[in-house]
């Protein structure tokens, strides 16, 4: 992904010069594998330069509530939100989740999140880019309780971690009374034996289970796969 001050979509540009996180691959992965599927109002927790918020808002109609605990973070998502033609549709929150949880009466039919996963690796000395990549912050337990709390009860709940961590999550999650019914494992390349990402999709009930694997390159650098032309291709300039 590219570290310059804007990246540009096929229908909203992001600016993220004062971001400490750009936009990422695991960012776009979450926001073109969910399926808003006719959810009314959609939470992003952690919402960063805004990059999922958009892409959702680009597919959906939902009324979209984007929140971050970085202020910076949020008056950059605020100022895409504002700059994008769904701009109606779409509102940033200096906030928590924790604090957000607390105070809110409203239920969304969908929340998502790329959320901060690292746990024992050495801290940046950018607080705000080690904010956004430590779950200290947002500990999972914490996340889970909070989207519980705002979910409706047929809601969804989506989000993306690497594999080790989406282990974890999975067991937590799954003893806290949230169901797995949706997981993408991907892989890099075809080589790699391991799938270095998990996108899990969690709901109250139990229900359907589904699961599949996408291979983002094929056998070099930059020769991407049909599938993952075809789950990016409604964003991505270039496919």
């Amino acid at each position: 992904m590219s570290n310059s001050t804007t990246f540009a979509f096929k229908q909203f540009v992001i600016n993220q010069d004062k971001c400490a996180m750009k936009v990422s691959t695991d960012a776009v992965l979450l926001g073109a594998w969910v399926i808003p599927n006719g959810s009314l109002n959609i939470l992003d927790i952690g919402t960063g330069t805004g990059v999922i918020a958009l892409m959702l808002a680009q597919k959906s109609k939902a009324q979209i509530h984007a929140i971050d605990i970085d202020k910076t973070a949020f008056e950059q998502a605020k100022v895409n939100f504002e700059e994008s033609i769904f701009r109606d549709h779409l509102c940033a929150e200096h906030n928590s989740l924790q604090i957000f949880s607390k105070n809110q009466s409203q239920k969304f039919d969908l929340v998502v999140t790329n959320p901060p996963y690292f746990v024992d690796s050495l801290k940046s000395f950018d607080s705000n880019r080690s904010n956004a990549r430590h779950a200290d912050i947002l500990p999972y337990l914490e996340l889970i309780e909070g989207v519980k709390a705002v979910m409706n009860e047929k809601g969804k709940f989506c989000l993306i971690l690497p594999k080790n961590e989406a282990i974890q999550f999975r067991e937590l999650a799954e003893s806290k009374g949230l169901h797995l019914s949706k997981l993408l494992r991907v892989k890099t390349t075809l080589e790699k034996d391991e799938a270095k990402r998990h996108l899990m999709q969690f709901e109250f009930r139990a229900s359907e289970f589904s699961e599949s694997t996408l291979v983002i390159e094929k056998d070099e650098r930059h020769s991407y796969t049909e599938e993952y032309k075809k789950l990016t291709q409604d964003y991505y300039l270039h496919f």
